[in-house]
């Protein structure tokens, strides 16, 4: 652990701050910290920047609501720039984006990344934005409870699957978490929540706990 008078600031007397997602490790902004912005966020447990533009403290989230609840606070190996670990309120930038870096100016077609994440959104897009001929705008069209059939069918496969061959399963298993994503956009349920949720159970505790009261 350092403190805040080991840290650099530059001759401004600011910090740079990359903000990221705790779920998702997603990069949510850029912003700059002085000394008093950052003492203020340590102490309320919330991102509280210097306005370069406004040349004044901002509370993140003090008028639209979406605050970021810091997670940890880290400091790069010059001390001269911080990464701040937050959950988010809604959304990150003023654009109603989910993180202000959504514009790519290059992408590798060799590194092209993929996460959950990425995928929902794509599903997302097919339910807002309607493709002909898609599968999945299909089964938002037809509604819940086609969807509902596809996943207890889904369920099935993955069981059938598992007694085959861990191939067969795995093939099984990525069609159920398609559907479930699908199922999950239908309810407006988004992997951060689920991630809260799981986060929120101590699952191994309480089966420990269910196993000794029988």
């Amino acid at each position: 652990m350092i403190t805040v008078d080991e840290l650099k600031f530059d001759e401004k007397g600011l910090i740079p701050c990359i903000v990221q997602d705790h779920y998702t490790k997603e990069v949510l902004t850029l912003a700059y910290m002085n000394k008093e912005s950052l003492k203020i966020s340590m102490e309320k447990g919330l991102t509280c920047f210097w306005s370069r533009s406004r040349q004044k403290l901002w509370l993140k989230g003090e008028t639209s609501g979406n605050y970021q609840h810091i997670v940890s606070i880290t400091a790069d190996c010059d001390g001269d720039a911080l990464v701040v670990d937050v959950i988010k309120d809604g959304f990150a930038c003023h654009l109603n984006r989910e993180s202000c870096f959504a514009d790519k100016i290059y992408l590798s077609e060799k590194f092209k990344e993929f996460s959950v994440d990425l995928l929902y959104n794509e599903l997302v897009g097919r339910k807002t934005e309607k493709k002909e001929g898609s599968y999945t705008t299909y089964l938002f069209e037809q509604g819940i409870d086609k969807i509902l059939k596809k996943v207890g069918e889904e369920c099935t496969e993955v069981i059938i699957g598992a007694k085959n061959s861990r191939e067969e399963a795995l093939f099984e298993i990525a069609d159920l978490c398609y559907h479930l994503l699908v199922l999950m956009i239908e309810m407006k349920i988004t992997p951060e929540d689920v991630l809260k949720e799981l986060e929120g159970r101590h699952v191994v505790d309480h089966k420990v706990k269910q196993q000794k009261m029988k």
